[in-house]
């Protein structure tokens, strides 16, 4: 089971057995943010209460002022005390406002950032094998898309639904203070809105689900035709591709607009202006019966009602983006508890390796298909074996097997004498390198790449290792030289350029395990003639796997296993094999 996870900066793990409780975690990290923010919000949302309060006692005062025939000079002096406390009713709610709002970003930032270093810790500790059963494409869109929608849930989201439902209850309060005849008609609304939004929230949460699961899929369908554009050209695709993409867009367009419709029917945006025109008559009819101290009371209730008008018409926005964000935490903590199929084992043997390597009766299925057969042989320290046999032979396989990018589902591949599954992984994998016939660069610089996995390497060691590889002198000849950034996938190189910036990647990391698959099948003749005794160099003292065609090669390994539909059929020197193994000389002649 992988086990790489992302601690935060207190060194406290994420608890992932659900979505609530994994966001709880993260939010746990930074109390004090929500702590300031709830704060301030009902230190704001006071403040606005009391606005609306000061404006009804200073319209009432004025009206009693007016009854009694004073002049403006009287007017103005009844009015000033309510003027000033609404002055400062006003600064006091900017200012809680900014501080509030400053507050849930950084608390929002905070977790988008954590949350996508989390996502990326655990795609690295994957195994090959899960990698190559999820689509990239959405992978693509949990990391990036997803992830930042746990942000908007927080900013705006969580914050208008903490200050809407402030904004209801601390004017409740206030009208009570008022009277406790006026909160019948609010108390029923409020109760109504609760009721109506539960139901809300219910409609819109599968909704919100298949939004998020829609949207992945079209982008793992665009990356899939821009990652394979050469092959959708060529084979002039182009027209049933843009069907494809524009099926699974209308199927993205059909869930907004059903959410549109769910929205769309929102009662309680109605309800509130039936409401508060009901709350009007009521204050009347109290003030006309005397039930209320003045008309000022009937102008604070009915301002005091501008909060519920905010709560309603921010659920509709607030409660998606809430829905949106825990459908997106549910992808993303399903894509990190998803087993990988590799314990890195990072308590396990350290040290190094000498490079004696044994399969010992080792059976291997790849998507349910059995490629490897009770294979067993043992490959001493500084040996060199050349691995043979026809396409679909499980050549590659036992390469993979030796540096754990796969487990055997049957014996043991032991390395020193251990069992591969209790090495710690990293202390495997960094005494083991690897060089494929699909070269993968990243799209930074030429150095950078050959550094790759030893970022503290000096610019010497670095370009000694070019000039081993025999990759020194193209990389000189570049415009920037090992500064030049490479095309994506190192497409600004040739296959043979790519190969030797490979090799000479191996080179640099000094391994005890060489594993050499296919290597140098894009270098030409000459090129290889060149980077031959460099690595014969390079093997001398490491263990080395070698699977090629080129049968110089093969001949040049001190040992040769002859692999035939999954099982050894035969190993030994080349004169040997080809004398008394009729499928190994098969396939010799077949490649002469």
């Amino acid at each position: 089971m992988e086990k790489t996870e992302f601690r935060a900066e207190d060194g406290r793990p994420s608890d992932r057995r659900g979505p609530i409780r994994w966001i709880v975690s993260k939010v746990a990290r930074y109390a004090w943010l929500p702590a300031a923010a709830l704060a301030l919000s009902v230190l704001n949302n006071v403040a606005f209460s009391a606005l609306q309060v000061f404006v009804g006692r200073g319209f009432g005062a004025v009206a009693e002022a007016a009854s009694r025939g004073a002049s403006a000079d009287q007017l103005g002096r009844a009015v000033l005390p309510a003027a000033v406390a609404l002055a400062v009713a006003a600064f006091v709610q900017g200012v809680s406002g900014i501080g509030r709002n400053l507050s849930f970003e950084f608390l929002a930032q905070r977790l988008e950032r954590d949350a996508r270093a989390e996502l990326y810790a655990s795609l690295l500790g994957k195994s090959a094998t899960w990698h190559a059963r999820n689509k990239i494409g959405d992978l693509m869109a949990r990391a990036t898309n997803d992830v930042h929608f746990l942000n908007l849930m927080f900013s705006p989201g969580v914050l208008f639904i903490m200050d809407a439902a402030l904004t209801m209850f601390v004017p409740l309060i206030y009208i009570a203070a008022i009277s406790p005849r006026l909160l019948l008609v609010p108390a029923l609304f409020s109760l109504a809105l609760a009721l109506t939004l539960a139901d809300y929230a219910r409609r819109l949460e599968p909704i919100a689900d298949a939004q998020r699961e829609s949207f992945g899929a079209m982008n793992a369908k665009l990356e899939d035709a821009i990652e394979g554009i050469e092959v959708v050209k060529s084979n002039v695709a182009e027209a049933s591709e843009k069907a494809g993409f524009l099926e699974t867009a209308w199927r993205v367009r059909d869930l907004y607009v059903r959410q549109a419709m769910v929205q769309a029917r929102y009662w309680p945006l109605l309800a509130f202006a039936v409401a508060w025109g009901l709350g009007f008559l009521h204050a009347l009819s109290l003030w006309k019966r005397g039930l209320l101290p003045d008309l000022g009371a009937v102008v604070s209730a009915m301002l005091l009602w501008n909060g519920f008008r905010f709560a309603t018409f921010m659920s509709v926005f607030t409660f998606q983006l809430l829905q949106m964000g825990l459908a997106s935490a549910r992808r993303v903590l399903a894509t990190m508890n998803d087993e990988s199929g590799i314990d890195e084992n990072p308590g396990g043997r350290q040290g190094r390796i000498e490079g004696r390597i044994e399969f010992r009766d080792v059976g291997f299925s790849y998507g349910g298909e059995s490629v490897l057969r009770n294979l067993s042989f043992v490959v001493e320290p500084g040996e060199t074996v050349a691995v043979v046999g026809r396409t679909g032979s499980g050549k590659t396989s036992v390469l993979r097997l030796v540096n754990r990018i796969f487990d055997p589902d049957e014996g043991q591949v032991l390395v020193d004498g251990v069992d591969a599954r209790e090495w710690s992984l990293e202390a495997l994998r960094s005494q083991t390198a690897v060089i494929e016939q699909d070269v993968f660069l990243f799209s930074r610089p030429v150095a950078a790449n050959i550094a790759f996995g030893r970022e503290d390497a000096s610019p010497s060691e670095i370009e000694a290792a070019a000039r081993a590889a025999q990759a020194h002198g193209f990389v000189s000849a570049l415009p920037k030289g090992y500064d030049e950034v490479v095309g994506e996938r190192g497409t600004t190189l040739s296959g043979g350029q790519k190969q030797r910036v490979a090799i000479a990647r191996a080179l640099l990391a000094d391994p005890r395990v060489l594993l050499l698959d296919d290597a140098t099948s894009a270098i030409d003749a000459a090129t290889e003639d060149e980077i031959r005794a460099a690595m014969d160099g390079a093997r001398k003292g490491r263990t080395t796997f070698l699977v090629t065609h080129r049968l110089a090669q093969i001949r040049r390994a001190d040992r040769i296993l002859v692999l035939d539909r999954g099982e050894l059929v035969a190993q030994g020197r080349h004169e040997e094999l080809y004398e008394t193994v009729p499928a190994y000389r098969r396939l010799f002649e077949r490649t002469a």
